[in-house]
């Protein structure tokens, strides 16, 4: 019999990890993490009501059960990254940091320190063993995979966590659920990190970061509206601008944030939103670190097919990628996970972006201006 702890987030899919492996005949014992604090009175962190949720499962499941806090590392490891990222104006991933820093590490660590042989979650991948070690690898429903939000773990805790839910359909994990009569049965599925959640985003961003109104602003340097501050938006956003008028809809392609200005462009296939190659920072390599040039697949946001590319490392130790098509809306402060099949490599985080098919068609009728300019030279 192996001791397993469970992390309990109070949902559908941790209830039926634990479900599953007492079913196995494990030892089990639900841990429950606190991260956040709420603070704001229009607050909707939800964690009271989780923990409850926890304290029922579990007792239906008659396992022990407990809470531990880490508001402290979360604010330090998380969020203040999180805060510093905005205010450089990248958006960026707080799932992928969390998951690196607080539930595969801290959480991780508190496990082992209650005496599991394994740490499980509910998260929707599954681990699958080879000659090379275990390897992260996708889940059977691929509609809930969640191996990207995992690609900064380290590899060397795969020996000891276990994804009990990553072979079934979301649809199995709830009539599990039902047909054992857990209460979380039919709860929602969360909608991200505690902090963010639910909750009208910009208004909450306000309570941490000051910026300043700024202009929105055409291709060409037309002014043609303003905002309430360049860091609160994102390339290929098209939500909040505030601009109407007869034609496409008009999305950012642009952000200069030491000048605070948004720029804009009429349609989501608009050229600005488009580029091929991006370079990426402080890369994670969960199992074995590969040779270069490597041409594999990759994803830049979460809810995207895999796309084929070409990975070159610098000297710098920073990665080059080429994709084969090209990309919409490619953005620094997000994560490029990689992927051989259906094993995910790793990722890196997107430090920039290769010029957009707007700039290269811009430059290249610039050089033929030049080139038309120049004298011949007489043979």
């Amino acid at each position: 019999m192996k001791t397993v702890v469970v992390g309990m987030s109070g949902g559908v899919d941790s209830s039926v990890a634990a479900l599953l492996l007492k079913q196995q005949g494990h030892r089990v014992i639900g841990l429950f993490m606190k991260n956040w604090e709420e603070t704001d009175e229009n607050g909707v962190c939800t964690t009271a009501e989780d923990y409850e949720d926890v304290k029922r499962v579990c007792e239906k499941l008659d396992i022990p059960y407990y809470a531990v806090e880490f508001v402290n590392e979360y604010r330090d490891q998380v969020f203040k990254d999180f805060l510093e990222e905005y205010k450089a104006g990248y958006t960026p991933n707080p799932d992928v940091l969390c998951n690196k820093e607080i539930k595969f590490k801290i959480f991780y660590d508190k496990a082992m320190e209650l005496g599991a042989d394994y740490l499980a979650t509910g998260h929707y991948c599954q681990i699958t063993q080879t000659p090379d070690g275990p390897k992260l690898a996708r889940a059977i429903d691929q509609g809930k995979d969640q191996t990207y939000f995992l690609n900064a773990i380290p590899g060397a805790v795969l020996n000891k966590v276990l994804f009990p839910i990553g072979n079934l359909p979301k649809s199995e994990v709830r009539r599990l659920a039902l047909e054992n009569d857990l209460s979380t049965a039919k709860k929602k599925d969360s909608t991200g990190i505690c902090f963010i959640g639910e909750r009208n985003f910009r208004p909450f961003l306000k309570q941490f970061l000051s910026s300043q109104p700024g202009e929105i602003k055409l291709l060409d340097g037309t002014v043609v509206g303003k905002h309430t501050g360049s860091i609160y938006f994102t390339l290929g956003q098209r939500k909040g601008l505030g601009l109407g008028g007869e034609g496409e809809p008009w999305f950012i392609v642009k952000k200069d944030t030491l000048l605070n200005i948004l720029y804009v462009a009429r349609g989501e296939e608009h050229p600005a939103l488009y580029a091929d190659t991006l370079i990426a920072e402080n890369p994670n390599w969960i199992n074995v670190r590969p040779a270069f040039p490597l041409t594999i697949t990759a994803k830049s946001r979460y809810r995207q097919d895999d796309q084929p590319c070409t990975v070159h490392q610098r000297e710098d130790g920073k990665l080059h990628v080429e994709f084969h098509i090209p990309q919409r809306a490619l953005t620094p402060g997000q994560y490029v996970v990689f992927y051989d099949g259906d094993i995910c490599l790793g990722g890196a985080r997107i430090c920039d972006v290769g010029p957009s098919y707007y700039d290269q068609k811009r430059e290249l009728k610039l050089s033929e201006k030049v080139t038309d300019t120049q004298p011949q030279l007489a043979l």
